[in-house]
C-alpha cells in the first residue's frame, strides 16, 4: 500500500504520484488530518539537481548476465521518470524515495570526464568497452545544461577507447559528431530503448522521455552519420506492450538500426508496488490481467532476481515473447550479433609539442 500524494504538491509530467520511503528508512511517515480545513495553494513540483565529487568514476561488475564488466554513470536518479524503471530501488540506497524523489532528486557528477581520464592514464588499466546508461539514462533532461557527456565522449576518442550507450534522451544528437568520431574507428554503438510506438501510452508511462516518433528519429539520424544502432524493445509489457514488438522492430529497422534485444518487465523491490499503483491509476481495466501475465513469467511473483532468468523470464508467456522477437528479427534482416568494437588502439592520447608516431 502506497502513501496518499501530497496534496499541498503539484504535478506535472511524472510517473509516479507518490513517495514512498525506501526499505532501508527507519521510520514511516502518513499523513493525518488536525481538524482544521484551511485550503492552501499547492506549488508546482520541480526537479532538483545536486552535485556529486566521487573518487573514481568507473563502476565494475561481475554479473553473468551482462556483456560487459564496467561502466559509467553520470547522474543518480533520472527525471524521464518511467514508472517501471529498474534503478529506482538504487535511490534508497541515499535515504530517497524510489518514488517521486527518484524523478525529482538527481545527483550530477560534473567531474567525470576528469576522473575518467584519471582512471584510463593508470598503468594497470586494462580496456574494454565502457557502457554508458547501464542504470540511469546519461541523456536525460538535465544534460542538455549541465553537457557532462561531451566531455566523456572526448575523453575516450582521445584515449582510443570503446564505449556502449543505452538510452532514450535525444540530447544524444547533440552529440553525434562525437559519437560518428567513435564509430568510425569501431569504437562505438548506440541502443535506442524503444518501449511502445504509442505516444499517449509513452507519455503516460515515461512522461518526460520523448516520444516514439522522437526517439526513431534518433536512430535514424545516428545511422545516417555512420553509428551502429540498436533498437531495444525494452520493457516488454505483456498485454500491455506485448503485441507491439513486430511493429517497434519493423519501424526501427525502416529507420536503421541494425540490430536488436528484448527485456520482459522486470519490477523488482519498490518497482513492483509503484507499477500496480500506476496500473490502477492508468489502466484500471487491464490492471489483473497485465499482472497475471507478469507473474506468469516470474515463477508466479511479481519479480524473480535470479541470474539467468531476470532478463529472460520463464514459462510459456515468455518463450512465445522470445521466439515471436526472434522470427521477426530474422525476417526483417536484423544482425543477430553487434560487430565487436576495437580495444586494440588503446593508448595515452600525444601531449602539446610530442612527435606522433609513424606507425
Amino acid at each position: 500500500m502506497l502513501p496518499p500524494r501530497n496534496p499541498d504538491e503539484r504535478l506535472k509530467a511524472r510517473g509516479t504520484a507518490s513517495r514512498p520511503e525506501g526499505r532501508f528508512e527507519a521510520h514511516r511517515r502518513s499523513r493525518e488530518s488536525d481538524g482544521w480545513d484551511i485550503p492552501e495553494e499547492g506549488s508546482l513540483l520541480r526537479t532538483e539537481v545536486v552535485t556529486e565529487r566521487p573518487r573514481s568514476i568507473i563502476t565494475r561488475n561481475s554479473s553473468p548476465d551482462i556483456s560487459f564488466d564496467r561502466s559509467i554513470n553520470p547522474y543518480r536518479g533520472c527525471e524521464h521518470g518511467c514508472i517501471y524503471c529498474y534503478a529506482r530501488p538504487t535511490h534508497a540506497w541515499l535515504g530517497l524515495s524510489p518514488g517521486l524523489d527518484f524523478e525529482t532528486k538527481i545527483t550530477a557528477k560534473p567531474d567525470a570526464a576528469d576522473l575518467l581520464a584519471r582512471e584510463l592514464a593508470r598503468p594497470s588499466y586494462r580496456p574494454a568497452p565502457i557502457a554508458l546508461g547501464t542504470n540511469t539514462d546519461p541523456y536525460q533532461p538535465v544534460e542538455s545544461k549541465l553537457a557532462i557527456m561531451p566531455g566523456i565522449l572526448r575523453v575516450l576518442s582521445d584515449w582510443n577507447h570503446p564505449v556502449t550507450l543505452v538510452t532514450r534522451g535525444q540530447t544524444v544528437l547533440r552529440d553525434i559528431a562525437l559519437w560518428a568520431e567513435l564509430a568510425a574507428k569501431d569504437m562505438a554503438a548506440v541502443g535506442i530503448s524503444i518501449t511502445t510506438l504509442d505516444p499517449g501510452l509513452a507519455r503516460a508511462m515515461e512522461p518526460r522521455a520523448p516520444a516514439p516518433a522522437t526517439r526513431l528519429r534518433m536512430i535514424r539520424d545516428l545511422a545516417a552519420a555512420g553509428v551502429p544502432v540498436r533498437v531495444m524493445v525494452a520493457p516488454v509489457i505483456p498485454v500491455l506492450t506485448e503485441p507491439e514488438i513486430e511493429a517497434i522492430l519493423s519501424a526501427a529497422r525502416e529507420a536503421g538500426a541494425t540490430t536488436a534485444s528484448m527485456i520482459p518487465l522486470r519490477l523488482p523491490l519498490e518497482v513492483a508496488p509503484l507499477f500496480r499503483d500506476w496500473l490502477d491509476r492508468h489502466r484500471p481495466g487491464m490492471a489483473a490481467h497485465i499482472m497475471n501475465r507478469v507473474q506468469a513469467m516470474r515463477g508466479g511473483k511479481d519479480n524473480d532476481p535470479r541470474f539467468g532468468h531476470r532478463f529472460r523470464g520463464q514459462g510459456i508467456e515468455a518463450d512465445l515473447a522470445l521466439q515471436r522477437f526472434r522470427l521477426a528479427r530474422r525476417r526483417l534482416g536484423y544482425h543477430k550479433d553487434a560487430a565487436p568494437l576495437d580495444c586494440s588502439c588503446f593508448g595515452a592520447p600525444p601531449k602539446a609539442g610530442e612527435q606522433l608516431s609513424l606507425f
